[in-house]
Formats: structure tokens, C-alpha cells, sequence
């Protein structure tokens, strides 16, 4: 090529286009290399711990390599919303029904009565003025975010697991449905109407496979599988962000379409092995568009706010074990009766951050929400991810959950 036309050619790139594949090529290679140094260097921490961090040591707060523009945070919240999805297909119907759900709900509405009562008299104090919201915050449980580490364990089948699935499902679910009904710009009654409506969207998707899968359907779906039409894929894909696209729509947060698309999919898809589908969901999730949510969100973190306010996040922190935490302590004593275990799901229980950064996001960009509470709750959240685990698995240690067979229904994961 000549020379003149190559300078030419690179000087009609689109700066803003190189800035954001730039972005994009250092998160990816970032997202790539801490599995590597964890395992290498026998890290005793989560994975998204060490993502957020790197997002802090590249994004504006620090290297300032990786600029979090449109195009980026559209990566991002596609990310945010596998997370949920995922989280939602490892729902099991047994884990919210019966005595379990009611465990769940009464731990979650506790927690909730307990955070309002404490962020009142935060709000009276003039600490926080997004009392609704911050009391929010602090019911959440990052059941997305600990799956992958109870899975990769074989916990899931156990009491443990089980239980943790009920909780965290109403621990993210819970404040989906609290943001949805109490955050919205409409009232409580238009809001109640309009859910209703979502809710009936969402049935009849649920209910379409089961009217126009016939056999001729599944054939070309099960012939996708080995061709690069990968047609069970593309459907999944085109669930996921159809209930995205209904619950924007409707002004829910988008999370609560993905959550309830992962439900309608765990309701449809084969036990084990024969789930030839969602081994490649998540390939495409956790191996890319999640590591990117959790760069992208420590690279969004105030570090200024944190440094200039940090009792604020040491308040947060430890409210997250107070309100969210506790509460389980009691109210799992039958489910799990020793104290070691019950105390480990106490603390996996108050762990929180994917939905503790939708919700300040979207508060923030609403202007009801004070950055420095933002950036304290994601930063309590972060610091939850560190450090509740590791005290859960020291507290937690002694004889090994019993496993159970795998349900007909549920497969091991």
C-alpha cells in the first residue's frame, strides 16, 4: 500500500470508534488475564473482586485507559443483564415454593422493614435524602455473583445450596420488584397496572414453546446445535432482550425482564448433559460480557467520594450484614441447624453488589441520589464481595454438605 494512502486511511478513523475498541480490547484482555493470576498466584478472593479492582486501576479514577462512553456501557449493560439472566435459569421452582419460599420472603421482608427503619433515621440525620432507595440497597444478595462460586464447589444440591438459592433469589428479585413499584416516576396504583401487563407479556411468552414447539421445531432446533446456525442460541438471545426491550418499555429496570427470561428458559430447557444449550450462554456471558459489567463498574466507582466520605461506606458495609445479614441468622436455625453453616450463609447471604450498582445508577442519573452515597453502597458492595465470603467459608468450616441426587428437573450445573 502507499505510503500517502495509508496516512490517509488512518486519518479518517473515527477517534471516538478507536477509543472504544481500544476500551473494549483492554477489558477483554484484562477480563482475560485474572482468572490466570488468580489461579497462578493462589489468590484467596472472588473473581469479580479482582475484576472490579482492575476496573479501578484502569478507569478515570486511575490508568484512565479504558473510557466508559456509549458504546461501552451498552457491553455493559448487556453484561448486567446475562448476569441476571443466568441468575434467573438457576432459579428452581422448589427453592421459592412451599416452606423454602416462605423462608426466602419473610427473611427479605424483614430485611427490608429492618433497612427502612435504619435509613429513616439516616435520612433524619441527613446522611442519605434517597431513603427509599438506599433501604433497597441494602436487601440485596449477589446470588449472580456467588452461583458460579457455590456451583464450581457442588453446592448447589446441598441444604446450603438450596437454601442460598431461595434467599438470594428473593434477595434480588425482592428489590427488582421494590425499584419497579416503589422508584417509578408513576404512582403506586399505574405502576401495580402496568406490572400486571409485563407479567402477562412474560406468560405468554412462557407459554409459546409449549404452542408452537411442535416436533418438526425441536428437530431444527436440535440440527442448530451441530451447525452454525445455532438456532437454540440466536432464540435464547432474542428471549433475553425481548423481556429487556418489554420491561424498558414499561419502565421497570431492565434487570427484571432478564431475571424473569432466565425463568422462562430453566422452565423449558433439559436436565444435565442434555442441555445442549445453556453451557453456550453461558460461554458467551461469563466469557466476555460479564467481566466486562464488573471492569466497567469498578472504572465507574467515585474513589474521590470514597476517599472524602469513608464512613460512609463503613456504615454501608456493615449495615449489609445488619439488614440483610441477621435476619437469615434466625430464620434459617431449622433449615440449617449448625451454627458454622448457618453462619456462612448468613454472610453469603448479605453480600451484595450487581443490583446495589443498577439502582444507584439509576438513581443517580435521576439526580435523587447523592453521588457520595453511591459510590459509598457500590463500594460496600465491593468490599461485601471481598470480604463476607471469606469470613462465611472460615466460620463455615467442618464436615463437608451432604450431597443429595440430582432432581429429575434440576441437573447439577
Amino acid at each position: 500500500m502507499d505510503a500517502h494512502l495509508l496516512v490517509r486511511t488512518l486519518a479518517t478513523v473515527d477517534p471516538a470508534l478507536e477509543r472504544d475498541v481500544l476500551s473494549l480490547f483492554i477489558i477483554a484482555l484484562a477480563a482475560a488475564l485474572v482468572p490466570l493470576a488468580i489461579g497462578l498466584l493462589r489468590l484467596p478472593v472472588a473473581e469479580v473482586v479482582v475484576l472490579l479492582g482492575v476496573g479501578i486501576v484502569l478507569g478515570p479514577s486511575g490508568l484512565d485507559w479504558i473510557a466508559v462512553d456509549e458504546t461501552v456501557d451498552v457491553f455493559n449493560e448487556l453484561g448486567l443483564g446475562l448476569l441476571f439472566f443466568l441468575a434467573g435459569y438457576e432459579l428452581e421452582s422448589e427453592t421459592v415454593r412451599g416452606r423454602a419460599g416462605r423462608l426466602a420472603a419473610g427473611g427479605w421482608l424483614t430485611s427490608l422493614l429492618l433497612a427502612v427503619v435504619i435509613t429513616w433515621a439516616l435520612y433524619e440525620l441527613g446522611v442519605v435524602r434517597d431513603l427509599l432507595a438506599v433501604a433497597i440497597c441494602l436487601t440485596t444478595t449477589a446470588l449472580g455473583t456467588l452461583l458460579p462460586v457455590i456451583r464450581d464447589r457442588g453446592q448447589l444440591d446441598s441444604p446450603f445450596g438450596r437454601s442460598f438459592m431461595g434467599a438470594g433469589a428473593a434477595g434480588e428479585f425482592g428489590p427488582i420488584l421494590a425499584v419497579s413499584l416503589l422508584l417509578g416516576s408513576a404512582s403506586l396504583s399505574v405502576t401495580l397496572v402496568i406490572l400486571g401487563l409485563f407479567a402477562l407479556i412474560a406468560w405468554l411468552v412462557w407459554r409459546a414453546p409449549g404452542r408452537f414447539g411442535t416436533q418438526r421445531v425441536l428437530d431444527l432446533l436440535e440440527r442448530g446445535h451441530h451447525t452454525s446456525s445455532q438456532t437454540a442460541v440466536r432464540w435464547t438471545v432474542v428471549l433475553m432482550l425481548g423481556l429487556l426491550v418489554v420491561a424498558i418499555f414499561f419502565g421497570f429496570d431492565a434487570v427484571l425482564g432478564a431475571f424473569v427470561g432466565g425463568v422462562i428458559l430453566r422452565t423449558y430447557s433439559p436436565p444435565g448433559e442434555a442441555n445442549r444449550t445453556i453451557p453456550k450462554v453461558e460461554a458467551l456471558g461469563f466469557g466476555f460480557f460479564i467481566p466486562l459489567f464488573f471492569v466497567v463498574s469498578g472504572a465507574n466507582l467515585d474513589i474521590d467520594s470514597i476517599v472524602d466520605y469513608p464512613l460512609r461506606l463503613v456504615i454501608f458495609f456493615v449495615l449489609l450484614l445488619v439488614v440483610r445479614g441477621l435476619p437469615q441468622y434466625v430464620f434459617y436455625r431449622a433449615e440449617l441447624p449448625e451454627r458454622a453453616t448457618r453462619w456462612k450463609f448468613t454472610f453469603y447471604v448479605a453480600t451484595g453488589l450487581p443490583m446495589i450498582v443498577a439502582i444507584t445508577a439509576l438513581q443517580v442519573d435521576n439526580g435523587l441520589m447523592l453521588p457520595e452515597n453511591a459510590a459509598a453502597l457500590v463500594g460496600a458492595g465491593a468490599l461485601s464481595v471481598l470480604v463476607f465470603p471469606l469470613l462465611g467459608d472460615r466460620l463455615g468450616r467442618g464436615p463437608a454438605p451432604e450431597r443429595e441426587s440430582v432432581s429429575a428437573t434440576g441437573g447439577s450445573d
